[in-house]
């Protein structure tokens, strides 16, 4: 599957990127696992990897830290060719999901073990080292072997080696897939706070798409090996490029037809008897020609549910449902809908205790902004 937007963002003026990959590509046997990746990382940028299993992220990954040798393409750090330089000349932090301690080490020797391979002189050491512990907030815990550390101090410490000797470029691959969600969702906020005060360059591997959405200032989506779009967590959640970054980040509703483009610059999507109006910027960021293939993505928190009989605004698309599953969820409550033609719908309302509360059984209407709607290409279709 190709991008339908180029996955490149320039560096600032004057600057030179921390990384670039060009035409990275890694095929085991007649199996293509990276088929011509291109990346460019800024300085100081957290970029993350994002896809499903098998999509490439991880190899990536790796040959980016020189575990790796690409079948094609090319790998620059700082402006040097690193394509087959071995991992430990280019100069890369590592972060791995296993800690991948040494067991029979301290906390501060495990820290230090990477400044002794680069020969540093040992007061350097220990200033480095006591640093390094004070940047995880783990004084007190050098002396502890890691069967005495918590899953969290060990990854806390495992960052900590991965920085002590300041890399052009940090690592990181699923770090905290092995942890409990509430020890996650702290680290993630713990590892974003130690890369932004190093100014640290972050390539950052996970399957977690709020984990993603949360650190990251920029997400490349995988898919069969390729980068499938690039952008900025409301870019890919707000304006996804294709059917398969819509339906992977965050939930979407997916009304499919065949687009009808009109003079207004604008169009509609038409199956059977409904027709979904689109609006000019969705209609024409998507550059669908009419009789296209197309699908009208819809964020569950952009529908709003009326009775089946209200009346439909202005700029407003209407569909009739009913409803067949209602979630207290805290915050907000979750509906469940079946169309009048089978198909699933999904609609998520702000708690308010003046808003009406549906029950399953009830014969609703579904109500959408047409500026709130994506235009997709649908590759089914």
């Amino acid at each position: 599957m190709t991008a339908t937007a180029p996955p490149e963002v320039a560096a600032l003026p004057g600057e030179r990127p921390a990384l670039v990959v060009r035409g990275l590509r890694k095929s085991f046997g007649d199996a293509t696992a990276v088929d011509g990746v291109d990346l460019e990382v800024r300085r100081g940028e957290f970029v993350t990897l994002l896809g499903p299993s098998g999509s490439g992220k991880t190899t990536t990954l790796r040959m980016v830290a020189g575990f790796m040798a690409p079948s094609g393409g090319s790998i620059e750090i700082d402006g040097s060719d690193m394509t087959r330089v071995p991992p430990y000349r280019r100069d890369v932090g590592m972060v791995f999901q296993n800690y991948a301690l040494f067991p029979h080490m301290t906390a501060a020797q495990n820290i230090a073990f990477p400044l002794q391979m680069r020969r540093t002189v040992r007061p350097e050491i220990t200033r480095r080292v006591a640093d390094a512990l004070a940047l995880v907030k783990l004084e007190k815990f050098g002396d502890r072997y890691p069967r005495q550390l918590s899953g969290g101090q060990q990854q806390r410490i495992a960052l900590a080696r991965a920085v002590v000797f300041e890399p052009q470029l940090l690592l990181m691959d699923e770090p905290l897939g092995a942890l409990d969600r509430k020890l996650r969702e702290a680290l993630q906020l713990e590892i974003l706070h130690v890369s932004r005060q190093l100014g640290a360059t972050v390539l950052y591997v996970t399957h977690d798409q709020e984990e993603a959405l949360v650190m990251s200032d920029r997400i490349a989506i995988f898919s069969a090996g390729r980068i499938e779009q690039l952008g900025s967590g409301e870019d890919l959640y707000d304006r996804p490029v294709s059917l398969f970054v819509a339906d992977f980040i965050g939930e979407s509703n997916i009304l499919r037809g065949r687009y009808e483009g009109d003079d207004s610059g604008a169009g509609w999507v038409a199956r059977g008897a409904w027709r979904w109006r689109v609006g000019p910027a969705a209609a024409q960021r998507s550059a669908l020609a009419t009789g296209a293939a197309a699908a009208l993505v819809v964020r569950p928190e952009r529908i709003r549910i009326v009775a089946g009989d209200a009346g439909v605004p202005g700029g407003a698309n209407a569909v009739e449902a009913t409803v067949a599953d209602a979630l207290y969820l805290g915050s907000d409550r979750k509906y469940g809908l079946t169309l009048s033609d089978g198909q699933r719908a999904a609609v998520r309302e702000q708690r308010d205790e003046g808003r009406r509360q549906w029950e399953i059984g009830d014969a609703v209407r579904l109500i959408w902004s047409i500026d709130d709607g994506v235009l997709v290409a649908d590759p089914a279709g």
